[in-house]
């Protein structure tokens, strides 16, 4: 590959993080886990959603993270996603 591609491609890169809002994050109450699979389909239903940049599930606490773009996502629709997994999620407020 040609090293103008490579300055192409960065550049590109840097300009789409450079219109990204500053990365948020999220936990929510997923009471509704009860198994060791529970918190795989939690995760993959917030990676589902356009603007996650990482999620994470724990069975212990019964809860789940996200760091998301607030410009493309928000906590509402996080919630929704794993409710709509078939896990009733809540914002945990701090």
């Amino acid at each position: 590959m040609s090293r103008i591609f490579w300055v192409s491609t960065l550049t590109a890169a840097l300009a789409l993080s450079a219109n990204a809002g500053e990365p948020r994050r999220i936990v929510l109450d997923v009471p509704g886990m009860n198994c060791s699979l529970c918190p795989i389909s939690v995760k993959k239903a917030l990676e589902k959603v356009p603007g996650v940049l990482a999620a994470r599930a724990d069975l212990a606490t019964k809860s789940a993270e996200a760091s998301y773009d607030p410009d493309r996502t928000g906590p509402d629709a996080l919630a929704r996603a794993v409710t709509g997994a078939g896990f009733p999620a809540t914002i945990k407020r701090p």
